[in-house]
């Protein structure tokens, strides 16, 4: 997997009015969640903020990154694990972190790669993919940066489910039942189905 410098600086968390001013000054408010729980068992959120410069390389990506946080100095290592946009401008309002170390398994979305020349294609199909990416666990050491997926053999009409792969050292976490890609029926293929059946 690859990975990515951002630096950053702790704040105190001071709710809405106090985000709202580093929002103005170009600044995204983050939290990390590392090993670090409350009374309640929960992990704590330690808060800090970047700028939206910092964040950019990372958010806008088709690629996955393990993340270099320098927070005042201090190096961690961490996944980016939600993000939260303006409903209407699209702008980053808010990133959540989670810290990784080398033995503790995580949770990641991770993109998926369709690979080969569909049957179904071949007879005058579409193929089409129903996710971009698919959510894995595994120590992050383990964790491809791209989900490679053989269509060889899909057929016109058919499905790849989540329930027919494996990866080697992988646990998906994606439902089983849900549809990652499928070869569609064009009008030419169906026109040429319905020749081929006079």
């Amino acid at each position: 997997m690859k990975s990515i410098d951002v630096k950053g600086t702790a704040r105190v968390a001071g709710g809405k009015k106090a985000a709202r001013e580093l929002r103005k000054q170009n600044m995204v408010p983050c939290n990390i969640y590392g090993e670090k729980r409350g009374e309640d068992g929960l992990p704590v959120a330690e808060s800090f903020a970047c700028s939206n410069d910092e964040l950019r390389n990372l958010i806008y990506s088709p690629h996955i990154y393990s993340v270099n946080l320098d927070i005042d100095g201090v190096a961690r290592k961490a996944v980016m694990r939600e993000i939260q946009f303006h409903p209407v401008k699209d702008n980053v309002l808010h990133v959540d972190f989670y810290e990784i170390n080398e033995t503790k398994p995580i949770i990641m979305e991770v993109p998926i790669k369709l690979n080969g020349l569909a049957e179904g294609v071949k007879a005058g199909g579409k193929l089409a993919a129903s996710v971009r990416k698919l959510k894995v666990r595994a120590p992050y050491g383990q964790i491809p940066e791209v989900l490679n997926i053989d269509v060889t053999n899909l057929g016109l009409g058919k499905v790849i489910k989540v329930a027919e792969l494996s990866f080697e050292g992988l646990e998906l976490i994606t439902p089983a039942s849900v549809v990652v890609c499928q070869v569609r029926m064009t009008r030419a293929a169906a026109s040429a189905a319905a020749a081929a059946k006079k």
